[in-house]
């Protein structure tokens, strides 16, 4: 069996045994599998949490192992690949996703692979969630992104009725200003480097998507669409530093800034103190997403609230998974790009 082993600056495919379904596991042949921007920053070194690759998997059940009922060979999943303990004074709070067991579980030996274990823990924690019939191998694959919205959403405390203005309209970008549009935003907006982004933001239906190397054009809009007051939410959906700045100047007294893309290991962000006391803006990062957060995104999909197959731009087969990357890395030719294995 094939998978995609991380390696200083390159990703290779290698051979390794095929996996296997202990007593409580099981073992899910890959369908599809998105390139996520935190893979992207492994392979630039910049981001050493875990050396595995592909986090957004879909696939068919191959085998189950001894004890679980729930599920059956040849059931079309969507498998999370990180999952919390429960039980921890973090969990009994609901911060799942800082639970310091979330981080240490993963995939066996990550998505982008011809198939992948699922441990015991996975399993009984609900990590594999069973696909509707409508829903398709690519939306599959953009449960866990999504997810991820969802997540930082509830946290960051949005209801109905909110404007949003996003920096970055890469793939998750995307996606978030969809989900604020399908939970009753009154008004979306952002902004994004590249041309083909904004375009595709625009077609979905974004208030505006402008330049941020314009930042007169963002204030411009933001304060004709909230009445000069400055947006409720600014979300950061990138790791610049300078659209963290750029969500602070858009937002309005006693809004909130969401942290929601990466930053660089070491980034630095000057900005005057002073002004976020007086202004009272709460800055709130989010960090990926739960099992009950994905399956209210696989609700809404189902429901036909929120479509997600047409971010998908580019597919490659596992074999060609390094000029995936390279897909992937380039913003102007490239809004989502999945990676398809042998159930696709």
């Amino acid at each position: 069996m094939r998978f995609a082993k991380l390696e200083p600056g390159a990703v290779r495919l290698i051979d390794v045994p095929e996996p296997h379904a202990g007593p409580g596991e099981l073992v899910v042949r890959m369908a599809a599998c998105g390139v996520c921007g935190t893979d992207l920053e492994k392979l630039r070194g910049g981001y050493n949490a875990s050396s595995i690759l592909g986090h957004e998997p879909a696939g068919v059940v191959s085998e189950v192992g001894s004890g679980v009922s729930s599920y059956e060979v040849g059931d079309r999943v969507f498998v999370h690949h990180h999952v919390p303990c429960g039980v921890c004074a973090i969990c009994a709070r609901g911060d799942f996703t800082f639970c310091p067991t979330y981080a240490q579980t993963n995939l066996d030996p990550g998505g982008f692979s011809e198939s992948f274990r699922v441990s015991a823990r996975h399993v009984a924690a609900g990590a594999a969630l069973r696909l509707g019939p409508k829903i398709t191998w690519d939306e599959g694959s953009l449960l866990e992104p999504a997810g991820c919205v969802v997540t930082a959403l509830h946290r960051v405390g949005f209801s109905a009725g909110m404007s949003v203005f996003v920096y970055g309209l890469g793939p998750v970008g995307l996606l978030y200003t969809r989900l604020a549009r399908a939970l009753g935003a009154s008004w979306v907006g952002g902004a994004d480097l590249s041309a083909r982004r904004r375009t595709a933001a625009e077609a979905a239906g974004i208030g505006v998507a402008v330049d941020p190397r314009n930042p007169a054009s963002a204030i411009s809009s933001v304060a004709s669409a909230t009445e000069q007051r400055g947006v409720d939410l600014a979300v950061v959906a990138t790791g610049a530093p300078a659209a963290l700045r750029g969500a602070l100047d858009l937002v309005r007294r006693a809004g909130t800034v969401n942290l929601f893309g990466l930053p660089a290991k070491g980034s630095r962000l000057e900005y005057d103190l002073q002004q976020l006391y007086l202004r009272g803006i709460r800055i709130i990062p989010t960090y990926a997403t739960s099992e009950a957060d994905i399956r209210e995104v696989h609700a809404l999909v189902a429901a036909d609230r929120l479509k997600l197959a047409d971010l998908v731009s580019d597919r490659f087969p596992l074999d060609d998974i390094a000029l995936a990357f390279d897909r992937a890395r380039d913003p102007e030719a490239s809004v989502k790009v999945v990676v398809t294995g042998p159930a696709y």
